[in-house]
C-alpha cells in the first residue's frame, strides 16, 4: 500500500521518517522536514510545536531551497539575531547543511489544523505571498465567521424557497394531470390498454415535473416473455418511475391495502397489477406462493424485496419471497436498480428537488437448483448488482 509515508526498517521494525510530500531536496540531498522541526525546538527560546521546515524550488540553482520559519515569544531584535544564528548552528552541527532562510516569526505565524498539526503546505504558500505571520484582530475573526454562517443560511434559505416553488409547481401539475388521467382509466377498458394509459401519464407526470430518466440496460429485457423484476425502493415516486422507464409489460406486486387508495387502486385494478396480503410480505419467504400462482398467470412480475423504505440512504435486507418463487418455477430474476429518487423526495418532506433520475436494468439471473441456498445466491447476486446500480 503506497501510503505516501517514507520511513526504513530496522531490526525488523518500521521506522516512519515523515510524509513523501514533504521531503525536502536539496541539492540531491534529501531532508526530512519533521527531523528539521524537531531539531529546530531544542534551540531554547523557540516555541515547542510552532517549527515549520518546507522547501522552495529556485531555479535559478536548480534545486530547492530549505526553510525554516520558527516562533518564539522574544521581542528583543538582539534576542531574535541570537536565536537565528543559535539555530543555524544547531542544524548544521545535526544535519550537515545549514537552511537558506530562517525567520524567526511571532507566536501565530506557524499554521496548525485544529487538532494542532503544522500545516506545512498553508505555511509555505503564506511565505511565497508574503502573508507570513499576518494576523486578524478578533473583531474582524468574529465579523468574518458571522458572515459565514449568514451566508450559509441565507444560501439554505434560497434552496428551501426553491424547492417550495418548485413543489407548488409540480402540486400544480399533478393536481391537473391526476383527475383527467383518473377519469380516463375509469373510463377505458381494464387490461393492456389501461396499464400503457398509466405508463403515458407517468411519463407525462416526470416530463412536466422537468425528470429526464437515463434507462441503461434495455437489452437485458429482450427475449424475456416472463420472470421476476426486482429493484430497489427508495421513494414513493419509484413505481411511476418505473412504469415511465420501461416499456416491456409487467405488472407490480403490491401490498393489498394499496387497491383501497382512491389513484392508485384504480391503476393497480385497471391495469391488472397484483396484490398480496401485508401478512404475507412481512415474512421473510412471504408471499412466495402467491407470487409463484401470479407469476405463472400474469408473466413478469416487479417486485421490491425491500418491502418498504426508509429516509436514510442504503439497501433495507432483502425478503427472500421473489427468489424462492423464482427458484420454484425456473424463471430469471432480472435485478434493476434506481438512482436519484431518494434525493429528489426527501422521506420526511414534501419538499421537493429536482434531480437526474437513473434506471440499471442488469443482466438476468437464471436460476441453477431448487433448493435454499439457490435462493440465497439469486438473493445476493441481485443485491449486489442494484446496490452497484443504486450507489448505496
Amino acid at each position: 500500500m503506497d501510503s505516501g509515508d517514507l520511513g526504513y526498517w530496522a531490526d525488523g521494525e518500521l521506522f516512519i521518517t515523515g510524509r513523501e510530500k514533504d521531503l525536502i531536496i536539496q541539492g540531491g540531498r534529501n531532508i526530512y522536514a519533521q527531523e528539521v522541526e524537531d531539531i529546530a525546538t531544542t534551540v531554547a527560546g523557540i516555541r515547542k510545536g510552532c517549527v515549520a521546515a518546507f522547501g522552495v524550488y529556485d531555479p535559478a540553482r536548480g534545486t530547492e531551497r530549505l526553510i525554516v520559519v520558527a516562533e518564539t515569544r522574544e521581542r528583543d531584535p538582539a534576542r531574535r539575531d541570537a536565536l537565528r544564528q543559535a539555530l543555524l548552528d544547531r542544524l548544521v552541527a545535526d544535519i550537515g547543511v545549514p537552511p537558506d532562510v530562517v525567520i524567526i516569526a511571532n507566536p501565530g505565524a506557524v499554521l496548525k489544523t485544529p487538532s494542532g498539526k503544522i500545516r506545512r503546505s498553508a505555511v509555505r504558500g503564506a511565505y511565497l505571498d508574503n502573508t507570513l505571520g499576518e494576523t486578524r484582530s478578533i473583531p474582524v475573526q468574529w465579523g468574518i465567521l458571522l458572515l459565514a454562517a449568514l451566508r450559509a443560511r441565507a444560501e439554505r434559505s434560497a434552496r428551501q424557497v426553491g424547492q417550495f416553488f418548485y413543489s407548488v409547481y409540480v402540486i400544480g401539475v399533478l393536481s391537473i394531470l391526476l383527475p383527467v388521467s383518473w377519469l380516463y382509466l375509469l373510463l377505458c377498458p381494464a387490461g393492456r390498454h389501461a396499464d400503457r394509459a398509466a405508463k403515458r401519464c407517468s411519463r407525462i407526470a416526470l416530463q412536466l415535473g422537468g425528470f429526464r430518466i437515463q434507462v441503461e440496460g434495455m437489452d437485458n429485457l429482450s427475449g424475456i416473455g416472463s420472470g421476476i423484476l426486482v429493484a430497489n425502493h427508495a421513494n414513493y415516486i419509484d413505481p411511476i418511475v418505473l412504469m415511465a422507464a420501461i416499456p416491456s409489460d409487467f405488472h407490480f406486486v403490491a401490498k393489498r391495502r394499496l387497491a383501497d387508495y382512491p389513484f392508485i387502486g384504480t391503476v393497480i385494478t385497471k391495469a391488472g397489477h397484483s396484490t398480496i396480503e401485508r401478512a404475507h410480505v412481512a415474512e421473510q419467504l412471504a408471499g412466495a406462493e402467491a407470487i409463484v400462482k401470479l407469476l405463472r398467470d400474469d408473466g413478469l412480475l416487479l417486485v421490491f424485496p425491500e418491502g418498504r423504505f426508509v429516509g436514510s440512504p442504503g439497501l433495507l435486507p432483502f425478503r427472500l419471497g421473489a427468489f424462492r418463487a423464482a427458484v420454484e418455477t425456473g424463471e430469471p430474476v432480472v435485478p434493476i436498480a434506481i438512482r436519484g429518487t431518494r434525493n429528489i423526495l426527501p422521506d420526511g418532506t414534501w419538499l421537493m428537488r429536482h434531480g437526474p433520475i437513473a434506471v440499471t436494468i442488469g443482466a438476468p439471473l437464471q436460476p441453477r437448483a431448487k433448493s435454499w441456498q439457490e435462493m440465497v445466491r439469486l438473493r445476493d447476486l441481485a443485491r449486489d448488482q442494484i446496490a452497484r446500480g443504486s450507489g448505496e
